[in-house]
């Protein structure tokens, strides 16, 4: 099912790369610089991506100097806060699905963000295992998505 009329044309690593490099180059449009790596994981109805080694600018290099990192992953927690609709929105067009939640966290040592995405509904070619009565009492475990695609992950950089 295709959200409000958008169409995915990716798929696979194609639609895993592209969501990588949309995220980095919002990053280095409105931070002025990018990860060394990013890599794209897509299961079932989550997107995850996660950076690493954005590095520092100056600015947070004497913030944390100063044995103050907590204000670094405050600034940015609130960067990220603001980038949230264009990030929403490019995994909206490359999916074709509504993102209906939307998580960050960043880490100082090492060097990790991740951006979490939950959307409207699972992607094609991705799935995943969903537990029902998970503690233990008649449970099933019922695949969901294409069984030939599940852990999907796409590494850029």
């Amino acid at each position: 099912m295709e959200s409000e009329g958008r169409t995915a044309t990716l798929s696979g690593g194609e639609l895993l790369a592209a969501i990588s490099t949309g995220i980095v180059g919002n990053l280095r449009e409105h931070y002025g610089r990018g990860p060394m790596k990013a890599k794209t994981y897509a299961i079932d109805d989550i997107v995850v991506v996660v950076m690493r080694g954005s590095g520092f600018t100056p600015l947070e290099k004497t913030i944390m100097e100063s044995g103050q990192p907590d204000r670094v992953i405050s600034m940015r927690r609130d960067f990220q806060r603001d980038m949230a609709d264009r990030y929403k929105q490019t995994i909206e067009e490359l999916t074709g699905r509504k993102v209906v939640a939307f998580l960050s966290q960043a880490h100082i040592d090492p060097d990790i963000t991740i951006e979490v995405f939950f959307v409207d509904g699972p992607l094609d070619g991705f799935g995943s295992v969903e537990i029902s009565h998970p503690e233990g009492i008649g449970s099933t475990a019922a695949p969901t998505g294409s069984p030939d695609q599940q852990g999907n992950a796409a590494d850029t950089g």
